[in-house]
């Protein structure tokens, strides 16, 4: 079996900058330098949708993916482990972990970055953080046109949404936060610029949101894959986490209902 640490080109304190000089020093240019982009896992569990990818120098080369429902706890790990298998078996070997950071669900943000956690520590390398509204403006981004503001959703119960607005250029706009939707919500921004609404949290605001700037991306959800430009831009930038102390974001604080039908009974 292949270990992590048998490649001796890899320096996790320097892996986007790793080279190979095949020629002599005098007569080295920069033609001569062969640049190795990251190898990174990226995990992504934030909705009923599952996913894993490992890319290579920004192109996904395995991917795993499940649509059919909230089963994180048992696919997740399976995912995981194939994609590590793949890696192993190609020399694919991850320099980083990439993870959707919410918001989302409780139960499958808190599987996923435990997930990342678990290879982070095992494998010794670095924990990215990826927003969970950020990784679905990306897939909505490649099929909005360029004048187009993105505005993705995630459903947060009732007519309450997790939203944040980027430019086509995936530039922050305005930052996420929950927000309870009406038929006045941004009516004053949707007279004078298009906007593309996405998610699943963009559903239920169809009937609610008619104004003739307003266009709904039907299919938009967070996927492994979307989070690995941004994956690649954080990790040579330094923007990692400390593994120990990462939690996700979840914006609202986890609410406990009591059951409806009570199966045990005190008296």
């Amino acid at each position: 079996m292949l270990s992590h640490r048998a490649n001796p080109l890899r320096r996790y304190d320097r892996f986007f900058f790793k080279t190979i000089i095949n020629y002599p020093l005098k007569s080295c240019t920069f033609a001569h330098f062969k640049l190795y982009m990251p190898n990174i896992l990226h995990i992504e569990s934030s909705t009923t949708v599952c996913s894993v990818a490992l890319s290579a120098g920004g192109v996904a080369v395995c991917t795993r993916e499940e649509f059919e429902g909230a089963s994180h706890a048992t696919r997740l790990p399976v995912f995981i482990e194939e994609t590590l298998n793949f890696a192993r078996a190609n020399n694919v070997i991850p320099d980083a972990v990439a993870v959707s950071a919410g918001p989302g669900s409780y139960t499958g943000l808190r599987i996923g970055v435990a997930s990342a956690k678990g290879v982070c520590f095992g494998w010794d390398i670095p924990l990215i953080a990826i927003p969970t509204l950020l990784i679905i403006a990306t897939a909505a981004a490649q099929e909005a046109d360029t004048d187009m503001l993105i505005r993705p959703m995630i459903d947060a119960r009732r007519m309450e949404v997790y939203t944040a607005l980027y430019d086509h250029n995936l530039t922050e706009l305005e930052p996420a936060r929950p927000l309870i939707i009406d038929r006045e919500t941004w009516h004053d921004r949707l007279e004078q610029t298009r906007t593309v609404f996405c998610g699943n949290g963009a559903e239920k605001c169809k009937g609610i949101i008619n104004a003739q700037n307003a266009l709904f991306l039907d299919n938009i959800v967070p996927l492994s894959v979307n989070m690995i430009a941004e994956a690649e831009r954080r990790l040579a930038a330094g923007q990692t986490e400390d593994c120990a102390c990462f939690e996700p974001f979840y914006m609202k604080e986890f609410q406990a209902t009591t059951p409806k039908n009570k199966i045990i009974h005190l008296y």
